[in-house]
Parts: C-alpha cells; sequence; structure tokens
C-alpha cells in the first residue's frame, strides 16, 4: 500500500505515518524507485496505536509491547487480549483517580501553591512543602487506597 492509502484507510496524515516509522512502530518497504510501500497489516498496528492514544497510553508503552511479538509481527486476536489485560490494570487505576479528582475538583489538592483561597485552610502557611513536590495529598490518598 502507498502512504497515502494507508493515510486514508486510517484517517491519519501521512506525517503521521511517517513519525510512526521513524520510531519504529511501523515499517515500510522501499520500491525500485524509493517509494515507501507498506503491507496491510500496517492497518491493524496503526488502529491499535491510535486506540492507545485515546486511552492515554504513551508512544513508548506502545513500543514496549510491539518489542514483546516475535519478529515484530503484527498482534494476533491472542496478542491483543494479552495486551489488553495488561494496560486494563493501568487504567482502571487511572480511572478512579480521574474520578476522585473530578469529586474534589474544587479542593484542594495540595500542591503548595496556595493559589486558591481554600489552600490557606488546608496548607496554611504552605507546611506541606516539607512534605515533597507536587500534589501532596493527592499522593497521600492514593497510597492509602492501595
Amino acid at each position: 500500500m502507498t502512504v497515502g492509502a494507508v493515510a486514508s484507510r486510517t484517517g491519519l496524515a501521512v506525517s503521521a505515518i511517517h513519525f510512526y516509522e521513524r520510531r519504529g512502530l511501523i515499517r515500510s518497504l522501499r520500491t525500485a524507485g524509493n517509494q515507501r510501500r507498506y503491507d496491510r497489516e500496517v492497518l491493524r498496528r496503526l488502529a491499535l496505536i491510535q486506540v492507545a492514544q485515546e486511552l492515554g497510553i504513551g508512544l513508548a508503552e506502545v513500543q514496549a509491547v510491539f518489542a514483546t511479538l516475535p519478529d515484530g509481527r503484527t498482534p494476533t486476536r491472542k496478542d491483543w487480549e494479552a495486551i489488553s489485560r495488561g494496560w486494563a490494570a493501568d487504567l482502571d487505576r487511572r480511572i478512579a483517580l480521574m474520578q476522585r479528582l473530578r469529586d474534589d475538583l474544587d479542593g484542594c489538592i495540595g500542591c503548595g501553591c496556595l493559589s486558591l483561597d481554600r489552600c490557606a485552610i488546608f496548607n496554611g502557611e504552605d507546611i506541606l512543602a516539607s512534605s515533597g513536590q507536587g500534589a501532596v495529598r493527592l499522593r497521600r490518598a492514593a497510597k492509602r487506597r492501595a
């Protein structure tokens, strides 16, 4: 398949396809005229990449999953089932975190910024600064739940 045909089938920009190829996520062959040609299996790889990105899974994680496949082959149905099981626990953790953030969005997350009116109550004189950087209260709550 030409890069234009792959772009048409996947809805991706040609530049995105080239980017994924440079990252080693997909491969092409070159014709005698040095034009890229892709096997049809690249469509499955690109679909998996698109699903992963929709779920917030980074390209490094996708690349790590692809690296586990023998000879760089395209994931089969069985592979996809294993991959999705591997991602499920992380997705469940992130969903729970996002639900907690949504539910407490109007409250302090313990970042030490003192930018919200309520922060002076929750973090008077920036006492959480001695507990570390970032969302200290959020990390504490996550540890308690674990």
